[in-house]
């Protein structure tokens, strides 16, 4: 099978945000305690974080992380979180049926943020409470000081304001499901005073209104709709969320799912646009595309469990396992995300430790990379520069999502300041190699090219603390240059990052 690409330096997309490699903390099982936090851990510092994750989270170069929710965030009181630890009150949390000890609070999550290099991207309550916590939390958060809650944050030991720049105006509120849910009119409403009175103390901050949970929502998109009729001079971004399932065990359906996502994100980008005409405004709003990962595995049996338990703290919760058919499918979301680079700016993998994450750890023990931590880390790395538009002729295959869906999906980025062209290829054929001749113009002479391959003859295959390299990145001599083209033959189901460098 073969497949011809056209890169050239003319024809691009955007400069694409680094905030599109985001991450995400939920207070949910175990993303914070034993997670990113366990006070008696081997590497844990003075903050009581784990140093190994820590390790893990700095390799990713996540510029930023969302908290702390999520669905716990439409019942959390963010004072909670704050002054002495064994003041704080043990709450329970209704979103996952467990109890939260509050140990890890805004001080705790800044100090872990700012040793993970990665900047803080907070949510605030817009479930079961409204605009005046959401207005305290943030002259906490980024007044320097003489009032009441900037001198507070001041006694509980930060002098100087975080001065967090991005603000989520609660969490999937168009779900039934979420504490406080609301009609799209209700949250429009709310969400416009909220954003209006944060905009009364800093109007540079950036604020995110809360789009449809997934695009099966009965509400989407006239959710969108009406909320950006409410909302849209006073904010920045509309959030979206996304994940991705294969009970049925089809590999070819589900690695078709992300030309679902495409049009979910062209549609919402078709609302933007309505609406900016029909209010004659010269504001642009983009999109955060703030969930998005795998999450099947053990969705259906926790969803159960959760049922009958008695309120645990940080219990094993949407631990899914990763396997390397999910390498494949999280390479072609990503891929998905710098071809849509003009209108989604931001995205964050839900989450980052231990609940659907790429990091796992062991209570006491080893923290390990899952598969999907590798296609992530590459396109954080080396995703960063100008999105091109690439002209990809390849054959391809019908699916319930589409009825052509090309069998080599490929995002391409040029980076001048390193002078660098890279390609991240996924092989969705799962039986025929693929010959892919990729014509450079434009860009000047190339120099050299590496090609890194993730390919495991199982599409079940894990990581496991046991095996933590089953499935893992190699190098390869397969691509080469001729006559300015790129030429490289890619496995059948296999994941590809090709570096040419000019």
């Amino acid at each position: 099978m073969e497949a011809r690409v056209t890169a050239h330096a003319r024809y691009t997309i955007a400069d694409i945000d680094k905030r599109l490699y985001g991450s995400f903390l939920e207070h949910l099982g175990r993303a914070v305690y034993t997670g990113i936090y366990e006070p008696g851990h081997s590497t844990a510092d003075a903050n009581g974080m784990r140093g190994d994750v820590l390790d893990l989270v700095r390799e990713l170069n996540t510029p930023v992380c969302r908290y702390p929710g999520g669905n716990f965030v439409s019942a959390y009181n963010w004072e909670d979180g704050i002054g002495p630890k064994d003041q704080r009150p043990t709450r329970l949390d209704l979103a996952w049926r467990t109890s939260e000890s509050n140990h890890v609070g805004i001080h705790e999550f800044a100090k872990w943020a700012e040793a993970a290099n990665t900047e803080m991207m907070l949510a605030v309550n817009l479930g079961s409470r409204g605009l005046d916590s959401a207005r305290s939390f943030v002259e906490y958060t980024n007044h320097p000081g003489g009032t009441y809650w900037s001198d507070l944050r001041k006694k509980n030991g930060r002098a100087e304001p975080w001065d967090v720049r991005l603000w989520c105006l609660g969490n999937e509120m168009d779900g039934p499901w979420q504490v406080g849910h609301k009609t799209a009119a209700e949250y429009g409403h709310l969400a416009n005073e909220t954003a209006k009175a944060m905009r009364a103390f800093d109007d540079k901050l950036e604020l995110i209104v809360c789009g449809s949970s997934h695009s099966e929502m009965p509400s989407y998109p006239q959710w969108e709709a009406t909320v950006l009729e409410e909302t849209y001079e006073q904010v920045d971004y509309i959030s979206l969320h996304m994940y991705f399932e294969n009970y049925e065990k089809n590999t070819a359906e589900f690695l078709a799912l992300p030309e679902k996502l495409d049009r979910y994100i062209g549609t919402v980008g078709g609302v933007i646009d309505y609406v900016k005409a029909k209010k004659r405004s010269k504001k642009d709003v983009k999109i955060s595309f703030d969930e998005w990962n795998v999450w099947y595995h053990e969705r259906r049996s926790d969803s159960k469990r959760m049922k009958e338990w008695d309120w645990p703290h940080a219990p094993v919760l949407l631990e899914d396992i990763y396997n390397f058919e999910d390498v494949l499918q999280v390479g072609c979301i990503l891929n998905t995300f710098i071809r849509r680079s003009d209108v989604v700016r931001i995205a964050c993998i839900a989450q980052l430790v231990n609940v659907i994450a790429p990091i796992m750890t062991a209570p006491g023990g080893a923290a390990w990379r899952q598969t999907i931590y590798y296609p992530f880390k590459f396109a954080s790395l080396h995703g960063r520069g100008t999105a091109l538009h690439l002209d990809v002729t390849c054959p391809s295959y019908v699916s319930n999502v589409s009825p052509s869906v090309s069998y080599l999906d490929i995002a391409g980025v040029h980076d001048g300041d390193a002078g660098t062209l890279t390609f991240f290829a996924v092989n969705r054929h799962g039986s025929e190699p693929m010959a892919v001749d990729i014509s450079l113009e434009g860009f000047g002479a190339a120099k050299s090219v590496e090609h890194t391959l993730i390919k495991h003859q199982d599409l079940e295959a894990k990581n496991t603390k046991e095996n933590p390299d089953n499935v893992k990145p190699v190098s390869t001599s397969g691509a080469v240059l001729r006559d300015n083209a790129l030429q490289v033959t890619v496995p059948p189901y296999s994941y590809s990052m090709i570096r040419v460098r000019l």
